[in-house]
């Protein structure tokens, strides 16, 4: 693809691709990688378009992602956007479960299960498939621990697109039924994410994928920008403030460094006042290189074979490894790890005192959550953000629930159950 197929409309304030390793500059094209070092691309920004950015003007955009658009590298234009208009889910307060864990400051979840195909992928894709489009490209590719697979397929199905999505074998049944209903091409590979991820990347090399973008590979840099609107939108729901904490769960770890990197813009714009905030991470037992290398003193990520039931969380080499360990040394935070009796327990925790269910990732974050507060490495007196990313009907299989009574249809019966004194 050529440097000049996309083009941002004169009100966008993306610059260039920036080297988040040796700070090696591009144009805004298809490209994840640095020509010079290797290291990841982000987006970078025009400072001065980014400060004219004002509250009111935020505020009278719509309720999704794209009332944030001033401070997105596309999407400017209505008429160019490809998506489900996601976001501007619920910021739910949480006293119950505040009240369980100890908590004398307001505890709250981010509940992204409300986005159109139930998971925080929505607002990745939106931005990816925007990218996309103005890039030239006319299908669609994803490798996927599953939530991004429904996305990608969701939204190709909205604009049209043929769509291609990988994912591991073994995957949830209920997250192969979310994407197939979308008629994508699926898929499955005999092996984990990262060997899916490995064969995807091999493949957007050649002929056949040359006008294919790759979500979380080619237009990568545009994707992960979507994740700074879970950091954006807290932060307005919360009155224009930044939480004093924030747990996140890692996969690649894109999520947490973004919400991070979405409250230090906002406070650098003047958006909200310059508070510190710390970040804390949520890691699988099963998936945690992360974690491990935080609680070793390491600066890079030893990679491992993912195992346990949160199979969205589990990547074995994540590729923002290194940049959430800055995030979370930088801020005074840490990262917790959770097992999958844990898990379940943090589902149930989180639904019993919420009446949220959410998928196994989010049994993570709360379990991790727990674990954090009796740690005494989380302050309850202090106001504290937690992020459920997927709906628990997407991982419900892990769960081994029943009824608590079975009874005949007479009252006798009933009486018998002890449910009539």
């Amino acid at each position: 693809m050529s440097e000049e197929a996309l083009v941002l409309t004169v009100e966008s304030p993306a610059s260039c691709l920036r080297c988040r390793n040796c700070g090696a500059q591009f144009p805004l094209i298809a490209v994840h990688a640095c020509a010079e070092c290797f290291g990841p691309l982000e987006v970078g920004y025009d400072q001065e378009k980014l400060n004219a950015v004002t509250r009111a003007q935020i505020e009278a955009g719509p309720q999704n992602i794209w009332r944030y658009a001033p401070l997105l590298p596309v999407g400017q234009d209505p008429e160019t956007r490809a998506t489900l208009n996601p976001g501007m889910t619920k910021l739910v307060r949480a006293d119950r479960l505040g009240a369980e864990l100890g908590f004398t400051a307001p505890l709250w979840v981010k509940d992204d299960s409300g986005n159109p195909t139930h998971a925080f992928k929505d607002r990745v894709v939106s931005l990816a498939l925007t990218a996309a489009k103005g890039l030239g490209f006319t299908s669609v590719a994803c490798a996927s621990t599953g939530n991004l697979a429904n996305s990608v397929a969701a939204h190709a199905a909205r604009i049209g697109w043929p769509a291609t999505v990988f994912i591991p074998a073994d995957l949830e049944p209920s997250k192969i039924i979310a994407s197939a209903v979308y008629a994508p091409r699926l898929v499955a590979v005999d092996g984990s994410y990262d060997d899916v991820n490995r064969l995807t990347s091999e493949l957007g090399e050649t002929d056949e994928f040359e006008s294919t973008a790759f979500v979380n590979q080619n237009v990568r840099p545009y994707y992960a920008e979507g994740s700074k609107t879970l950091g954006y939108e807290v932060a307005e729901q919360l009155g224009w403030k930044i939480p004093a904490q924030v747990v996140i769960p890692i996969a690649s770890g894109s999520l947490l460094t973004k919400i991070d990197k979405a409250f230090a813009e906002l406070a650098k714009i003047g958006l909200v006042p310059n508070t510190p905030w710390k970040v804390f991470g949520a890691q699988s037992l099963g998936c945690s290189p992360v974690a491990e290398a935080f609680h070793a003193g390491h600066d890079v990520v030893q990679p491992v074979r993912p195992t346990g039931i949160a199979k969205s969380l589990n990547i074995g080499n994540p590729a923002d490894g290194p940049y959430v360990l800055d995030a979370v040394r930088r801020t005074g935070g840490s990262i917790a790890v959770a097992d999958d009796d844990d898990i379940r327990e943090g589902i149930s925790l989180l639904a019993r005192t919420t009446g949220i269910f959410a998928e196994t990732a989010g049994g993570v974050t709360v379990s991790c959550l727990a674990k954090l507060v009796k740690d005494g490495l989380i302050d309850t007196s202090q106001e504290t953000v937690i992020y459920n990313t997927g709906e628990g009907l997407k991982t419900a299989d892990v769960l081994d629930v029943h009824p608590t009574h079975r009874i005949k249809p007479t009252l006798k019966s009933a009486t018998e159950a002890g449910l009539l004194s």
